[in-house]
């Protein structure tokens, strides 16, 4: 499993290699990547890309075009005609709930929440599906990818699953969080209904507006503590908890050390 940044995870599972949420550039939209760029290595061999939701941090169309081009993509339920519009052929849709199979791996929708709209939750134009997490199962290991999504009442059915390794968002790209995030105590109350063996940090300290964090402002030095702070205080706050979870700090680019993480 690699953190490749922001919500792009690599897990080899079941023999496929999985991308969750590719974003692969240096920018998306005014977003500058704030750590070192990818080399193309990150993505080779990728088998199936999972998209949670439509928004173009998580749905970058330039980024889907580096891989290639009968990858099988992911997405929920809707979406499907859009991306094909767009010339990507080897589409699948999936809503939560239902499952689909790629070679020993089985993929489960599962809900989120979260704005579905590709434009935002103020537009009214444009497509607009649902949120979704999802389920990586195969050779006895589950991952559960949450995408982006607040707390929810039903979100402690994940136990059920025996989740090995969750990848929960911490942050986001900004100064601030609108609706449908979690911030590190929300994510750590996620663990606590969730309960993951180890739970790996996603969704900060990978892109910021450009200019943010070197340009004088107010906001500068708030943005660059949030590049860097979220996942330690999520960790902090799990052990303050008492959870039995481990949690995997690790930075953009980099792989999950998975068999060595401590509390």
């Amino acid at each position: 499993m690699h953190f490749l940044g922001h919500s792009t995870v690599r897990v080899e599972l079941a023999g496929r290699t999985v991308l969750t949420d590719p974003v692969l550039l240096p920018w998306v939209g005014p977003l500058r990547r704030v750590v070192p760029a990818l080399d193309p290595s990150a993505w080779a061999g990728v088998d199936i890309v999972l998209i949670s939701h439509l928004h173009g941090d998580h749905l970058h169309l330039p980024s889907l075009r580096r891989l290639r081009p009968r990858t099988r993509i992911v997405v929920p339920r809707g979406a499907g005609a859009w991306l094909r519009g767009h010339g990507f052929a080897n589409v699948d849709e999936l809503s939560a709930g239902e499952t689909l199979t790629d070679g020993a791996l089985r993929i489960t929708g599962v809900r989120a929440e979260h704005s579905g709209h590709r434009l935002g939750p103020r537009l009214t134009h444009g497509p607009a599906t649902e949120s979704l997490g999802h389920l990586i199962q195969g050779t006895g290991t589950t991952v559960y990818a949450s995408g982006d999504t607040g707390l929810f009442d039903g979100m402690a059915v994940l136990t059920r699953f025996d989740v090995d390794v969750a990848l929960l968002p911490v942050w986001g790209w900004g100064p601030t969080l609108g609706p449908g995030h979690l911030d590190p105590a929300g994510t750590a109350e996620a663990v606590a209904r969730i309960r993951p063996r180890i739970a790996v940090p996603v969704h900060w300290g990978t892109f910021a507006v450009a200019g943010l964090t070197s340009l004088p402002s107010p906001l500068r030095g708030r943005m660059r503590r949030l590049l860097v702070d979220p996942p330690r205080e999520f960790a902090a706050a799990v052990a303050a908890r008492g959870l039995a979870t481990r949690v995997a700090v690790t930075e953009p680019g980099r792989p999950v050390a998975l068999s060595a993480v401590s509390p």
